[in-house]
């Protein structure tokens, strides 16, 4: 049962819209649908992975975050980001360069989030040592990972780690950091570079009901830019201290099997969110058995593969790589003297992952179920073409739309065509229709028109 709303960092610009139905071919949840033209977000489905980006020609789809003009708010400026920030640098650019510059920003500190990993890698070997939670075990890095099993797969959200991601650790890490030193907390804000837009939504609308200690969020592809134009040729100061928690393991966690490699032999990773939701139903009917630990990331090459990242995701991950063999490992590395590991392993539980099944036709289980038959009674009637020119995905998510009231018989043009061969639908009839679906003026002649295939890759 849905308990509250998620908050969504992906948004649509109607006015660059060409309703090409790109997007709605490749999100993973069915969560979009063409209206007069225009693409929709059923907003309960969504789950910000970004695919709906990824495939627009137009660039129609936006992320919405916050300004960086909010540092000006806070005496202390904190900026959390990933490793793979640092990755998509060409190895010219130094570490202290991109420091250097980052501080030109406006910021006061600067840390990576997977600098305090050691506490994260010692929680999770508890969660399965101990089996506190189901097998396998599904890691909670991902934040569209962990949507689409609450939307989709709500029977796994025991799976689920009740561990924060990385930024959250880092948050209360560097938060305990500069509390220790006598600064008071209302002076300071923390930031946090994401590499995608589900990251951002973590952040608004957290998994479990405590909030999160991150003020404000930021597109890591506009902070890139920034970060390139202010680099210097020189390194002109050591910032060496403000990485001295990070490790090998640190710098390779939000690559490919960077969690999953931690925790034995019956541990794998799926890269992808399409084969993530293939994965996840082979998981839901029992046809996996016998793995320990799941590595789930939404992206290709994980977070190397970010909707929000500049550099190419294998070059950055090859990056990462060869910048880790210049880190110890996670095992050499001790907390500084006055950081409380045990209050910050606490900051890091999460109090329950709840499911909200939005795929369910209605919440009383009598008329879902009448829905239901009544759906597939439909269905017997559409083509199975699933060409997506009814403005649903396919001819399942028609059916499905058609009992919920959204949709009409009349939206398949398969079944317009039948109709007007036996005389019960006039052409001009037909093609209002149509126009009502797809916009007035959609089908006119014009040699400009936008959609075309592999437009704008």
């Amino acid at each position: 049962m849905i308990t509250g709303q998620f908050h969504h960092a992906i948004q649509i610009n109607e006015a660059k819209c060409v309703g090409c139905i790109h997007c709605m071919q490749v999100c993973p949840t069915e969560a979009i649908r063409i209206r007069k033209g225009k693409a929709m977000i059923i907003k309960e489905r969504c789950i910000d992975c970004g695919q709906c980006m990824r495939a627009c020609p137009a660039k129609a789809f936006y992320i919405k975050q916050n300004d960086l003009k909010m540092l000006q708010d806070y005496k202390y400026r904190i900026a959390l980001f990933p490793a793979v920030m640092i990755g998509q640098f060409p190895d010219i650019i130094a570490e202290e360069q991109i420091y250097q510059a980052m501080m030109g920003l406006g910021f006061t500190h600067l840390m990576e989030v997977e600098q305090p990993i050691k506490i994260l890698i010692d929680l999770t070997r508890e969660y399965l040592h101990e089996n506190l939670v189901a097998k396998p075990c599904i890691s909670a890095f991902c934040p569209a990972v962990v949507r689409l099993i609450q939307i989709k797969y709500p029977s796994l959200v025991d799976n689920i780690i009740p561990v924060k991601a990385p930024h959250e650790l880092a948050a209360h890490f560097i938060l305990q950091t500069l509390m220790n030193q006598g600064v008071k907390k209302e002076e300071i804000g923390i930031f946090y570079i994401t590499p995608c837009a589900a990251k951002i939504a973590a952040v608004k609308s957290p998994v479990g009901d405590q909030p999160s200690l991150v003020d404000g969020v930021i597109s890591m592809s506009d902070f890139y830019n920034k970060v390139r134009q202010a680099i210097q040729k020189e390194e002109n100061s050591d910032t060496l201290y403000q990485r001295q928690h990070l490790t090998r393991e640190g710098i390779l966690w939000s690559t490919s099997r960077g969690e999953s490699s931690r925790f034995g032999n019956r541990a794998i990773a799926i890269d992808g969110i399409h084969s993530v939701v293939k994965f996840l139903d082979r998981l839901e009917n029992d046809e996996v058995k016998g793995f320990d630990f799941l590595e789930m990331r939404a992206c290709d090459q994980s977070c190397a593969g970010g909707i929000l990242l500049t550099g190419n995701r294998f070059t950055t991950t090859e990056r990462l790589e060869q910048r880790s063999k210049n880190y110890p490992s996670w095992q050499e590395k001790e907390l500084s003297p006055g950081l409380n590991k045990k209050d910050l392993t606490q900051c890091l539980l999460i109090d329950e992952v709840k499911p909200h099944n939005v795929f369910r036709l209605d919440d009383d289980i009598s008329k879902a179920m009448e829905k239901l038959s009544k759906a597939q009674k439909i269905i017997c009637f559409l083509p199975g073409i699933d060409c997506g020119a009814c403005g649903a995905p396919n001819c399942q998510a028609l059916a499905e739309d058609m009992v919920q009231g959204s949709a009409k018989m009349s939206d398949c043009v398969f079944l317009q065509q039948r109709w007007q061969n036996e005389g019960k639908i006039g052409a001009e009839k037909a093609f209002i229709n149509l126009e009502k679906r797809w916009g007035e003026g959609r089908f006119n002649v014009d040699c400009n028109k936008r959609g075309r295939r592999n437009e704008g890759f």
